[in-house]
């Protein structure tokens, strides 16, 4: 039975993806790299530094600097360009009236989660919020699910992460999880399937399904 459900968030409770790809493309515009908006959409979500390096094989201080432009459009601007999936609200209350305790692990910064989720009046829907925290090293997914993990006094037998990339289901493989993938996010293709998601959620309605009946079970 599942008691405790923690929550990605760009692609699994926001759309981010406008604010992300056009703050990437400005970064790599500026150290000479022309990139088109809808190759950059693997970008949502994961850690940059991360990213950065694996997309475009630059070495960890290339993409240090990379995230450091990135953070020059995005924060000012490409942070507000987002709003949350259609029926997360109305979801997130029926599962609270089930019982679930509810949390974020997200490896975007904690406190633009935290903005983001007051301005849409969501922030009080969630129990604990666990984003990166900025010099603290520990921006990967598992190090964001412990800590959530940690501060809902939750059992990982009874704790799901929901989530929309293969970054959210090895993050929660790591920390002992199953995850729940969702089909709105920026996943590629099979990708939720290829890296072991427990269940893939179509909607929100098969999502709730999953986390509150038997579907998951």
């Amino acid at each position: 039975m599942i008691k405790t459900a923690l929550f990605d968030f760009d692609g699994t409770l926001f759309d981010t993806v406008e604010g992300i790809t056009k703050s990437i493309q400005y970064a790599l515009a500026k150290h000479g790299i022309d990139a088109p908006l809808e190759a950059l959409r693997c970008f949502a979500g994961p850690p940059l530094i991360e990213k950065f390096m694996e997309v475009y094989g630059v070495d960890e201080a290339q993409a240090l600097a990379l995230v450091t432009d990135f953070r020059e459009r995005y924060l000012p601007i490409g942070v507000y360009e987002s709003t949350p999936f259609p029926g997360v609200g109305a979801l997130l209350d029926r599962l609270r009236a089930a019982g679930l305790t509810l949390g974020v692990a997200t490896s975007k910064p904690q406190a633009l989660a935290e903005l983001l989720l007051d301005r849409a009046g969501l922030r009080d829907r969630f129990d604990v919020i666990s984003g990166s925290r900025p010099g603290a090293g520990n921006d990967r997914k598992r190090d964001v699910v412990e800590r959530a993990l940690t501060l809902c006094g939750a059992d990982p037998a009874s704790a799901v992460l929901v989530g929309d990339t293969k970054y959210d289901v090895l993050g929660a493989a790591e920390c002992g999880l199953p995850c729940i993938g969702v089909a709105w996010g920026y996943a590629a293709p099979d990708e939720l399937d290829a890296v072991g998601a427990a269940v893939i959620a179509r909607t929100m309605e098969e999502l709730e399904a999953i986390l509150t009946g038997e579907a998951y079970d």
